[in-house]
């Protein structure tokens, strides 16, 4: 059976395209909603099958309708009303979709709470459409688990290439969801490059904010101190009207509260063409060379990038270190708060759950192997014995040191070494600094390899500083539109 979508469907849509069309009633919330549904049919369920989305909202249409209503007789509410989203699967919603991160032993977990995030989407008038496929528990279970796979939902496919082409992980499903236009927005979260990562290896936008600007309360924890969800989109645009819905103090989330008086409610503001004149960036060239020898990099367009940035007016410069970039991090933060923080999460889960701590997550996998262990559970193994209290001594060095190497001698130490507005990475190889540090990023598409797979860069600098970075970013796609729709 073939629907006889509108013409206007043929193409992928913006928020600005879709809110004019709405206004003048040339389409309806409903008819969108529908579409996105016609299209995770065909091409996510069916056809290429990239296993992007794990549920959709069963109450989405009657959503979209009661919002094309309000529409009618009180206009709309803002940017967001009636645009469908999706979100990650470790985002809990209080409908009738389930929250599982992806675990089999999570599949039958409503949440009796929408996640802080959601309840700001909500008010905005948003069609919450369904949830996203991701790396099982953020990639919290296997050393050898492939980016973008879950037991409950199997493997991710990338839309630009065959079945062996890198996905990025975690947020996986929310970057393919956007990425083959099976929604206008997705909500992702990030640990350490788990937006950026996917963002770009499937050629859409994502923020990673800093962490506090929105709440975390309301999503399956990986860590205390670097989680944070983002937007994905596939344009500046966009991701910057979504973030700013996203942005919040939350009164019972201790990190959004340094927050209080730096937050900035709409983004859009910083959508400056010209945002790249006089804009003083410094581009990181030092990494180690096994990144420049990868998949990752590509020189050429890695070039195309900073020569861009110069003829659009940036000052540039390429001769940038940072001191504490390369030196080996420790891991025992991720270590120990995944233990601490899922532990806390399992045990405040509904008695019907069949899991209420890492050990009993840990022997229902083993008694379901076949379906839940294709990749193992060495990762959830290795924090089984570890305390749940955060006093170890190494968690509290490294938790220390991750902060003072990251900030005081990395990303703001270069910043005003330098003098710099930002900082330019190749792909995604930022990540790490910037999550040990709390910092933003955004990553942007930045063209394609000659075998077809996705390039890109990330812009970041320190805290607060998403404004700025939306500036840029939004210039040099402006300049260079290097995103193209993916051929399903």
């Amino acid at each position: 059976m073939t629907i006889p979508f509108k013409e206007f469907f043929k193409e992928e849509l913006t928020i600005g395209e879709i809110q004019s069309a709405l206004e003048k009633g040339d389409i309806t919330a409903k008819e969108l909603t529908m579409y996105y549904m016609f299209r995770i049919a065909h091409f996510d369920q069916d056809g290429p099958k990239l296993n992007s989305i794990l549920e959709i909202n069963p109450d989405a249409i009657f959503i979209a309708e009661a919002l094309d209503h309000e529409r009618a007789s009180k206009g709309a509410r803002g940017p967001l009303h009636g645009i469908p989203i999706l979100l990650k699967d470790n985002i809990e919603t209080n409908d009738k979709m389930h929250t599982s991160a992806g675990a089999i032993a999570l599949e039958n977990y409503n949440s009796n709470e929408d996640a802080f995030l959601v309840k700001k989407l909500r008010e905005a008038g948003a069609v919450i459409l369904g949830k996203t496929n991701m790396t099982e528990l953020a990639n919290g279970m296997s050393y050898e688990m492939w980016a973008g796979y879950s037991s409950r939902g199997g493997q991710v496919l990338n839309p630009y290439g065959d079945a062996n082409l890198y996905v990025g992980g975690s947020s996986s499903g929310s970057a393919v969801a956007a990425a083959a236009n099976f929604t206008v927005l997705s909500v992702g979260t990030e640990t350490d490059a788990s937006i950026l990562s996917p963002a770009i290896t499937n050629s859409v936008v994502g923020v990673k904010p800093t962490v506090g600007l929105l709440s975390r309360r309301g999503i399956i924890p990986f860590t205390y101190s670097q989680d944070t969800a983002g937007p994905m989109a596939r344009t500046v645009t966009d991701a910057a009207i979504l973030l700013g819905t996203l942005a919040g103090v939350d009164e019972l989330e201790p990190a959004t509260h340094k927050s209080a008086g730096r937050l900035v409610s709409d983004y859009t503001e910083y959508l400056d063409r010209n945002g790249l004149r006089n804009a003083k960036i410094g581009v990181y060239n030092r990494a180690h060379d096994e990144f420049y020898a990868s998949a990752e990099f590509d020189e050429s367009l890695f070039k195309d990038v900073v020569r861009t940035l110069k003829d659009e007016g940036a000052i540039v410069n390429e001769a940038i270190d940072i001191p504490s970039f390369n030196r080996e991090w420790s891991w025992a933060v991720s270590l120990y708060e995944l233990k601490a923080s899922l532990d806390h999460f399992l045990s405040k889960l509904p008695p019907h759950i069949p899991v209420h701590s890492i050990s009993e997550l840990i022997a229902f996998n083993k008694n379901i192997g076949e379906r839940a262990l294709k990749y193992g559970q060495n990762k959830l193994e290795n924090r089984e014995s570890l305390t749940n209290t955060l006093r170890n001594p190494d968690y509290l060095n490294a938790k220390l040191e991750d902060i003072y190497f990251s900030q005081e001698q990395g990303i703001d130490f270069t910043l005003k070494k330098y003098d710099l507005d930002a900082i330019l990475f190749p792909s995604y190889i930022g990540s790490t600094i910037c999550a040990k540090a709390g910092y933003p990023s955004i990553a942007m598409p930045a063209g394609f390899m000659k075998c077809g797979r996705p390039f890109g860069v990330t812009f970041a600098g320190t805290a607060y500083s998403e404004g700025r970075l939306i500036k840029l970013a939004y210039a040099y796609e402006q300049a260079t539109k290097h995103r193209r729709k993916p051929n399903l």
